[in-house]
């Protein structure tokens, strides 16, 4: 099961499917908020990473996942995290690209949003509104890293354009303040890591501004069953070596 994080969806694992399928069955929801997602407001669906857990686990009972491993990407990290911890019966392996548990692993580029967790004022939420909700900076995210002239415009093209949806915004910004709360549980995170030593991969963009190689290496103190690579891409890894991640995927599972 491939979760998504932020501005994405589904959509980002639109080649590292098919490159698994021959051998697994690949499952991708997309969480509430992103893709093509659409909560009833009759609901008032509380956007937040407890609720994104919760609604992942009722697809996951839904789907009848009995065993499953689990792909993590930056807001799917705290999600599965959750998930993990609460039915940790039910992951047979966890793969982690740039889906971080430890605050070594937060880099410069979260200052930010950090400032919107100490002083969550409105002034501070139209600073991300402004710098962070816009196409050249949902197409940064995607670019920035080696190899940007492999990037295909179809994903921050897509990520933006669902984005500008009425009400949308707001529940991206919403979300990144509670990620506060993601920190806060990341000693919870690393205490099922000790404790419950899931086999993990850690495949990591090098070059990732958020997300740090100090996060992936991370991993590795804390579980002996933890393995560590890092490659030559940014953030949005998969869109620059898709093939590379799948290569190290296949291995790691058919071990």
């Amino acid at each position: 099961m491939l979760l998504h994080g932020f501005p994405a969806s589904s959509f980002q694992y639109r080649e590292l499917m098919p490159l698994l399928a021959d051998r697994y069955r690949v499952i991708a929801p997309d969480l509430p908020g992103f893709g093509f997602t659409e909560v009833p407001a009759a609901r008032n669906y509380r956007y937040n990473f407890d609720n994104l857990a919760a609604s992942t686990t009722a697809f996951v009972q839904a789907m009848q996942l009995e065993k499953f491993a689990l792909y993590v990407f930056d807001y799917g990290a705290p999600t599965g995290f959750r998930l993990a911890m609460a039915q940790p019966q039910k992951i047979t392996a966890i793969i982690t690209q740039n889906g971080n548990a430890y605050e070594e692993g937060l880099g410069d580029a979260w200052s930010p949003i950090q400032r919107y967790w100490r002083e969550p004022t409105a002034e501070n939420r139209s600073a991300l509104r402004e710098a962070a909700m816009n196409p050249e900076a949902i197409k940064q995210q995607y670019v920035d890293g080696p190899h940007a002239e492999l990037v295909k415009p179809e994903g921050y093209t897509l990520d933006a354009a669902l984005m500008a949806r009425p009400g949308n915004i707001d529940i991206q910004l919403d979300l990144f303040l509670d990620y506060a709360n993601n920190v806060k549980l990341y000693p919870a995170f690393q205490r099922y890591f000790r404790e419950q030593k899931p086999k993990t991969l850690a495949v990591w963009g090098r070059f990732d501004p958020f997300f740090i190689p100090a996060g992936a290496k991370a991993f590795a103190r804390d579980n002996p069953n933890a393995t560590v690579h890092l490659i030559d891409a940014g953030h949005f890894a998969l869109e620059t070596q898709v093939v590379t991640v799948a290569e190290i995927m296949r291995n790691f599972l058919a071990s």
